[in-house]
């Protein structure tokens, strides 16, 4: 029961905002040509993305795509769920993670489901011609409990005896 007091907030919070945000964007950014800040280094563009990372996949065909960013996806985000529930020695930082991963998921999963396949983008960073590809706030959740994975199997890594580590 802790551990869906813990996750619940961190999902509910990263699907909401993920959804408003694209709303907006949707509503203010799609048919214009986007706005940029701060000597172009963040953008605010519009776009409806069909693969996934950076567009990889957006060339593959429209039964290839759903097999992959539909069933594919949401068996991943059904077992994320279930060894996020399960998973008795996973720490408190380690849940948050990765439902921090499953609510970008579930968005970007949600806009595939019910947005002809694509997911909308309309963030971009970058320096001159060195730019990211577009993402959303999903993007964020998912890049952010990953990097928190990373880091917390590196610390326990650190933590380990000699001894376990062989």
């Amino acid at each position: 029961m802790k551990r869906i007091l813990l996750m619940a907030p961190v999902i509910f919070s990263c699907v909401g905002c993920d959804r408003i945000t694209k709303a907006v964007a949707r509503e203010y950014l799609a048919g214009s040509s986007g706005q940029s800040f701060w000597g172009d280094l963040f953008r605010l563009q519009y776009a409806e993305n069909p693969g996934a990372f950076l567009g990889m996949g957006a060339g593959l065909p429209e039964t290839a795509r759903f097999w992959a960013f539909i069933i594919a996806v949401g068996t991943v985000l059904l077992g994320v769920l279930v060894w996020t529930l399960s998973y008795r020695s996973l720490s408190p930082v380690g849940v948050v993670a990765l439902s921090l991963v499953l609510a970008g998921g579930l968005s970007n999963f949600y806009d595939r489901v019910f947005n002809g396949g694509t997911v909308v983008d309309f963030l971009n960073l970058g320096l001159g011609g060195l730019r990211t590809g577009g993402f959303n706030v999903a993007d964020v959740a998912i890049t952010t409990g990953v990097t928190l994975l990373l880091i917390g199997e590196l610390i326990r890594g650190r933590k380990e005896p000699e001894h376990e580590k062989e």
